[in-house]
């Protein structure tokens, strides 16, 4: 997750420190934006050892004038959370008085936003900053009130800056809290690879871990969704409540499994590395090595993707997936119309950290109308991303 941290001119800046140590523990990246009168109280270099990055306190940088984007970081952040928040700086983000790089950042942000406030009591209970206070919850600012540590709702509080550890539990528990947007859902999703068996200890396979599948099941559980997942041979299969697994191992088995889910479905999601061929007849007892070469003869598998796409109905939902290592665009976009899909997600194994293994995927999601790129993900985060995507077509 991608934090900006804004940094006010209060005695409580010094907080900031154990609170970029909370989020950075955790594994999230930490941005610090901080204003002048900070940096009266905590130097930057401080801050830019923590965070491994460099401080933004001016529109350019001294150095060489490079000019810090507050558009960039707004889209940048997945949140943006000011400890500690000045009543000055509470008033400016109120009344949107753009006088420094960290409120042009706030003006631009697209992430949830957390304020810590840290003033005197006087200056807590002054009517002007209830006032202002109030403003920024109504536009969706969460106050985290100094006295009780919670996510406020009402007015009270000391003044004081909440524990930065309490803070950061907040804010994350606020961000991971799960929006059941996909509740009464069900999601068929094939994942893994299939196995095509040559004879009783060989087969025809492929790299597919399953790690793909295994993120899009546990995104639509997470979004409420009741999820049918049919999975090829993997190493781990997923346990969360609300994924029920069907093991299967060939692609005839993955398509009768996923032929009998799919009428009960509102949506599918064919993440599955499916074979395209099987062989023509199996041995029966292990092949031995005889001589110059083995022929084998293979012939097509069902193609799941087209086979669900003929048996859709208009209420039902097809995202597909189409791994290229050449012509990418043009493959996927043969494959969206062929199959009745209403999306496919592309990937190429051209791109390093993405396909096969990784714990980290680069998409390009193709619908009928549209073409649009990802940067490289972790492959949870990649999971968000696809479903969405198809929460604006369910």
């Amino acid at each position: 997750m991608n934090i900006v941290l804004g940094i006010t001119g209060s005695i409580a800046a010094y907080k900031a420190c154990t609170l970029i140590r909370q989020f950075v523990k955790l594994g999230h990246e930490v941005q610090v934006v901080i204003t002048p009168a900070g940096k009266e109280f905590i130097t930057p270099v401080t801050l830019s050892a923590l965070t491994s990055k460099p401080v933004i306190s001016d529109f350019f940088a001294q150095r060489d004038g490079t000019w810090h984007s507050h558009v960039q970081l707004g889209l940048w952040a997945d949140a943006m959370v000011i400890a500690p928040a000045t009543a000055s700086t509470i008033g400016k983000m109120a009344h949107g008085i753009a006088d420094n790089m960290l409120i042009t950042t706030y003006l631009s942000m697209k992430a949830p936003v957390f304020i810590a406030p840290a003033m005197d009591l006087d200056m807590w209970r002054h009517p002007a900053t209830q006032d202002n206070l109030q403003l920024l919850r109504q536009r969706g600012v969460t106050v985290i009130e100094p006295a009780s540590g919670e996510l406020a709702s009402h007015l009270v509080g000391k003044g004081r800056m909440e524990e930065p550890e309490r803070i950061a539990e907040l804010v994350l528990e606020s961000l991971t809290k799960p929006s059941l947007t996909m509740s009464g859902k069900t999601v068929l999703i094939t994942a893994g690879p299939t196995y095509e068996r040559l004879d009783p200890v060989r087969f025809i396979g492929n790299y597919s871990s399953g790690k793909m599948g295994t993120a899009l099941a546990e995104e639509c559980t997470r979004r409420g969704a009741s999820v049918q997942m049919v999975c090829g041979p993997m190493a781990h299969y997923p346990t969360t409540e609300g994924i029920t697994v069907t093991r299967v191992e060939s692609a005839a088995e993955m398509w009768e499994a996923a032929k009998s889910l799919f009428p009960q479905s509102h949506a599918a999601i064919l993440c599955a590395a499916v074979a395209d061929f099987t062989p023509d007849t199996v041995a029966t007892q292990k092949l031995k090595r005889e001589g110059d070469g083995l022929t084998l003869r293979l012939k097509p598998t069902q193609d799941i993707a087209r086979g669900l796409g003929e048996m859709k109905r208009s209420d039902q939902r097809m995202v597909g997936f189409a791994l290229e290592t050449h012509d990418e665009l043009p493959h996927a976009q043969a494959k969206l119309a062929s199959k009745h899909l209403d999306f496919i997600v592309l990937n190429s194994l051209n791109d390093e950290g993405a396909g096969f293994q990784h714990d980290t995927n680069k998409i390009t999601i193709v619908t009928p109308t549209d073409v649009k790129p990802y940067p490289l993900k972790k492959k949870t985060e990649v999971a968000a991303d696809i479903i969405d995507m198809l929460e604006t077509v369910l």
